[in-house]
């Protein structure tokens, strides 16, 4: 507090000066204006000594009824840096007002005053009062702050509230304690869509303006921290600061939910602020999911999951594992990711968790049988897949090995060994596929429902959902890694959009529809309004609070092989129903003829087992017709 009366000081004593010297400097002038001879104009120019003398009343006068109007219109309650074109009327209007009561004040002390002579005083004093306020805001702060800037982090604060003014509390005084690992951050004011609160100040930090100005503040105040202080607001609003927020080359930081958040002395508020996520852009607000029905469907039940190792199986295995299952079977070719996922769980529940985990591979018929013969599985997640496209393209005999027949043995032995449901996961890419990796899970799919059709025990179903969010094949890995080497982010075509989701959503997903499913459905979840991968590229950038196109170029490298600009969720002979979930539809069943089906799968068995890549994609499209298969 004290810092700020030093500021407001020596401006006011600024304003001062500047009144004195311009009625000083006009004194002098009019001493020059005695010597010459201005003919028939000299009259209103020339004053004498008298005038003279009376301009040095003029200054005090002035100075007194300048400096009280200024104090009253709040000229010396804002802080320097701070001013902008409204500070700048104000403070003009109040030394007019200041001069015109001043007049009124020499004319009834009877001292000489002449208007053209108060009028050029008035000039050149308002006109230096705000010269000195944009020269010294200009010139004198942008130099001290250039220099501070280099060991601190400007920050600004989204929102005014209670979690805001913590958040300004602590880091006022963390700069007391230089171990502390917010001492280099230095507070340069709020934003707060609340306009009663405009303009005020805590602790000597105001709030400049909306969330809206954000971009325009942050330039103006060479901001390069923001912190989101709004712990309380909605996920529509959340996303809207989110999106003003990274449309600056900021960092960003933002407070969880208060459902989230620590109270504790040990845990200030300030280290708990997390960098934004890039599903926080996504612009639609998290799925939610009926957990007790989820519950009732995993409790006390023994799960397998294949790929239970990759981005998809181990967040499934790590869900199952909350709803208190009987036993977790992980199977999954690739040991190491196996064995993180199964570290991961042994960490955190120790021996409450029932696992075993089984290196092998889902196209291994024998060894499957032998898993499913020990185990008995009540409930079969299948995730295993190969699921990169392009590399799908150049070998697709393996994505028919792996996908078809792995999930052909799969579901042989779930209806064989009397599993009670099957949930196989599915893509978009399998609906009108243009790829090999799509037309394998098109087949799958197809596969699914010729057993649903004929199973009298085991309830089949399947569940389709777009790209996720930080999974095995997802660009967000790939953006990162591109823009955390200093590289290009390469994008493959500017117009390209996808359907998006998170992690824990698809599986919330996959678990709610295998706990809703009768048999034989296609569960297609709502994913809202597609995404620009351009713009995703565009905001991740932003995030690590750079400026795309300058810091970060973006290359379009044109489509891959197999790629679409478009992908779909459901299929043209698919109709839609409704669930409890407003986000969940069911696809209606689609007849396959399972004799025909399984011909066709002995002929394309043949040539993937013969490593015939022409031969194979030639019967993939006979299997699939939807297949258009895009070189």
């Amino acid at each position: 507090m004290r810092k700020f009366n030093y500021r407001k000081m020596i401006l006011l004593l600024a304003d001062v000066f500047i009144i004195a010297v311009s009625g000083i400097v006009l004194n002098y002038a009019l001493e020059l204006f005695n010597t010459i001879n201005f003919g028939e104009l000299k009259p209103y120019f020339y004053y004498g000594a008298e005038a003279s003398r009376g301009l040095l009343f003029y200054i005090l006068i002035t100075e007194i009824t300048c400096v009280f109007m200024m104090m009253l219109f709040g000229s010396y309650s804002r802080a320097w840096r701070y001013f902008n074109s409204k500070d700048y009327l104000m403070t003009a209007l109040a030394m007019t007002l200041g001069f015109v009561v001043g007049y009124v004040i020499l004319l009834l002390l009877n001292v000489p005053a002449r208007k053209i002579l108060y009028v050029l005083y008035f000039i050149a004093a308002t006109a230096g009062v705000l010269l000195f306020r944009f020269i010294f805001k200009r010139a004198f702060l942008t130099i001290s702050e250039s220099e501070a800037a280099e060991n601190t982090d400007r920050t600004l604060v989204v929102g005014a509230g209670m979690a805001g003014r913590m958040i300004v509390t602590e880091i006022l005084n963390a700069q007391k304690d230089e171990n502390n690992p917010s001492h280099n951050l230095e507070p340069v004011g709020f934003v707060d869509d609340d306009i009663t609160k405009l303009h005020t100040t805590f602790k000597g930090v105001e709030v400049l303006g909306t969330c809206r100005e954000i971009p325009k503040i942050c330039a103006e105040q060479r901001v390069t921290n923001i912190i989101v202080a709004v712990p309380s607001c909605e996920e529509d609003e959340k996303r809207r600061i989110l999106d003003y927020c990274s449309n600056t080359e900021c960092t960003i930081k933002v407070i969880p939910y208060l459902s989230e958040l620590l109270f504790t002395e040990d845990k200030p508020l300030i280290t708990q602020a997390q960098e934004i996520k890039i599903e926080d852009l996504l612009g639609r607000k998290p799925i939610e999911f009926d957990r007790e029905k989820i519950s009732a469907f995993i409790a006390n039940k023994v799960c397998m999951v294949t790929g239970g190792g990759g981005s998809i199986g181990s967040e499934l295995v790590r869900q199952i594992a909350s709803y208190s299952p009987k036993q977790i079977i992980i199977v999954d070719i690739y040991e190491n990711n196996a064995y993180d996922i199964q570290q991961e769980l042994l960490l955190k529940y120790g021996t409450a968790v029932n696992l075993e985990t089984i290196i092998s591979s889902v196209r291994d018929y024998n060894k499957m049988e032998t898993i499913f013969k020990k185990y008995r599985p009540q409930i079969v997640f299948h995730a295993a897949a190969h699921k990169h496209v392009p590399l799908m393209e150049t070998v697709p005999e393996e994505a028919v090995k792996n996908n078809i027949f792995g999930t052909f043995n799969v579901a042989t032995l779930s209806e064989l060994y009397n599993v009670d449901k099957f949930v196989m996961i599915s893509t978009d890419k399998a609906v009108n596929p243009t790829n090999v990796m799509g037309a394998t899970k098109r087949a799958c799919e197809m596969i699914i429902q010729a057993r649903a059709q004929k199973s009298k025990h085991t309830e089949f179903v399947t569940t389709r959902f777009g790209n996720v969010l930080g999974s095995n094949g997802s660009v967000i890995p790939l953006f990162r890694r591109q823009i955390e080497s200093g590289s290009a982010v390469t994008v493959t075509h500017p117009d390209i959009i996808r359907y998006f989701m998170t992690i824990p959503e698809a599986v919330s997903l996959v678990l709610e529809a295998g706990a809703m499913a009768k048999g034989g459905e296609i569960f297609v979840l709502d994913m809202g309004a597609p995404v620009k991968i351009t713009t995703l590229a565009e905001n991740l950038i932003r995030m690590y609070g750079k400026v795309p196109y300058k810091d970060v170029p973006i290359v379009f490298t044109g489509l891959r092989p197999g790629e679409k600009l478009f992908e779909e969720l459901l299929m043209d002979e698919e109709g839609l129903k409704s669930t409890e979930n407003k986000k969940i539809f069911i696809g209606n069943q689609i007849n396959v003829d399972s004799e025909v089906l399984r011909h066709k799968l002995e002929g394309i068995r043949v040539a993937a087992d013969s490593n015939d890549s022409e031969k194979t994609v030639e019967l993939l499209s006979d299997l699939v017709p939807t297949f258009n298969h895009k070189e």
